[in-house]
């Protein structure tokens, strides 16, 4: 693991060490489960790499927004479309996978969407803030530094962000 000017760095390699790590640890506890859900946008490639490790086929994401920025949030997290079908979750189990569980109240409020809607769910992240409010029940790391993930640690094409707006 590099780290430079304070923050944590997360190689290629490392994520994939955590990904198994994390695989391992659902696993030892017996909690097999039949959905993975990608908290989006942070939790979308490590959702997917967990869902391989775990040989779990269903998948879904739920899109999240609440960082603005590095260090800054809106008011409360709030969900954006597309809305996942969550129609055949009672009585489901449910892996919640994330980037990071930093504040906590991301996590909070997937957790408590899910279980309104009947599904056994815990959460699973790669790194865990000392601060958060929410202990996910499998993580790989804990740190207190602002953390450079692989997938997003170059800014967007230039232009890209124009596209869609």
């Amino acid at each position: 693991m590099a780290s430079h000017d304070e923050r944590e760095v997360l190689t290629w390699p490392d994520f994939a060490e955590a990904v198994r790590r994390l695989a391992e640890q659902v696993v030892a506890s017996a909690f097999l489960p039949d959905v993975v859900v990608a908290v989006a946008r942070g939790g979308l490639v490590p959702g997917g790499a967990v869902a391989y490790a775990l040989g779990t086929k269903g998948v879904g994401t739920m899109n999240v927004e609440f960082y603005t920025d590095i260090g800054r949030t809106l008011d409360d997290p709030r969900v954006l479309p597309p809305l996942m079908d969550t129609s055949e979750l009672p009585g489901s189990r449910v892996l919640v996978v994330d980037d990071v569980a930093d504040s906590g109240r991301t996590l909070e409020l997937v957790m408590r969407m899910l279980a309104d809607h009947g599904a056994d769910a815990r959460a699973a992240v790669l790194y865990t803030k000392p601060g958060s409010t929410y202990r996910p029940a499998y993580s790989w790391r804990e740190t207190d530094r602002w953390i450079t993930f692989p997938w997003s640690a170059e800014p967007p094409v230039e232009g890209a962000a124009d596209a869609v707006a």
